[in-house]
């Protein structure tokens, strides 16, 4: 059930990046071939993992004003997610994403995206989408779209500016590209934001962008850091890939192991873990629920192709239980 039904019209989760088309190869490109036509963007990876879940989520993005630009707000409307809040620009193309097979278990991705209508989102366009319904539950940020150019780190401001205005729960994943911008550049931003961020969501790699220089040593210590420094962030959840989760709190901290999954295709995980975590903390769930949620949605698309196609329903959340060769009927 929508935590929605409990909390009036307010939509739970409000999100904004680029989401971009998506062609994914049999082979290497230059080869030519065939090539599967979908969408991708980290934020409405999100956005449609919650909504299987029975969350509703609205994603706020600019795509161009083309066929491209079509395909992503009619798969995302499809998918249940309300696309109100996008806009479309003119002015510039969608974003355009290649994946491109190499061998069995490595994939080159290649981006179109430069001058693309996501880069040039606007704080306007955020405002717009923070009015109508209403503020909601909780933002959802990456450190993708600050990284797009200086208007979408504007509209990233305003968001998390009205988040505090309206009290509004922000989680931040900080999933960081190396495509886009430097760590140095990276860490300037991410650690300007941290003021304003509830929850934080990082791989061990990644937290150091989020702590001040002299705060070295063990992840461990980082989330203990950022408890500690009075910025109002709740919990810390590390990512681990294959070796699981771990969420840290004032209360201690508290590890999740991976569950045990025929891998796939891990592009997408990291987002459907971040779904899971949020549509058990919308739903009331304590750490444990949390990150057992978590883990679970992440196996879930790690066992499957596709940014986000494998993402589960609520009613499919007990399937990885269920044992190998299991007839669900």
């Amino acid at each position: 059930m929508s935590t929605t039904a409990a909390h009036g019209t307010a939509t739970d989760v409000l999100t904004l990046g680029e989401t971009m088309v998506a062609l994914r190869g049999s082979g290497p490109l230059k080869l030519g071939g065939s090539m599967d036509v979908s969408i991708a963007g980290a934020e409405s990876n999100v956005a449609i993992g919650l909504a299987r879940l029975g969350h509703s989520t609205r994603w706020a993005g600019a795509v161009g004003d083309d066929e491209a630009g079509e395909l992503v707000l009619r798969t995302l409307r499809a998918e249940g997610v309300d696309v109100s809040g996008a806009t479309r620009d003119p002015d510039a193309p969608t974003g355009l994403i290649l994946f491109e097979p190499r061998l069995p278990d490595v994939t080159r991705v290649h981006y179109y995206r430069a001058g693309s209508a996501g880069s040039r989102l606007t704080a306007a366009a955020v405002e717009a989408a923070f009015a109508t319904p209403g503020p909601p539950r909780v933002l959802h940020l990456t450190g993708i779209t600050p990284a797009l150019g200086p208007a979408a780190l504007d509209a990233c401001r305003r968001a998390l500016e009205l988040a505090r205005e309206h009290g509004t729960t922000v989680c931040l994943d900080v999933n960081f590209r190396s495509r886009l911008w430097s760590r140095e550049e990276a860490a300037a931003v991410m650690r300007s934001w941290i003021p304003y961020v509830d929850v934080l969501i990082a791989s061990d790699d990644e937290l150091p962008l989020c702590v001040a220089p002299e705060a070295a040593g063990t992840a461990s210590g980082q989330a203990k850091a950022l408890l500690g420094a009075g910025t109002g962030i709740g919990e810390v959840v590390v990512k681990l890939g294959a070796d699981g989760a771990t969420a840290h709190t004032a209360e201690g901290e508290l590890h999740a192991a991976a569950r045990p999954v025929r891998a796939v295709d891990a592009v997408g995980a990291g987002d459907a873990f971040v779904a899971g975590y949020l549509s058990a903390l919308l739903d009331g769930g304590d750490v444990a629920g949390r990150l057992d949620r978590a883990v679970t949605t992440g196996a879930f698309a790690v066992a499957s192709h596709g940014d986000w196609e494998g993402a589960p329903t609520r009613v499919e959340l007990g399937l990885l239980g269920a044992g190998a060769g299991t007839v669900v009927r």
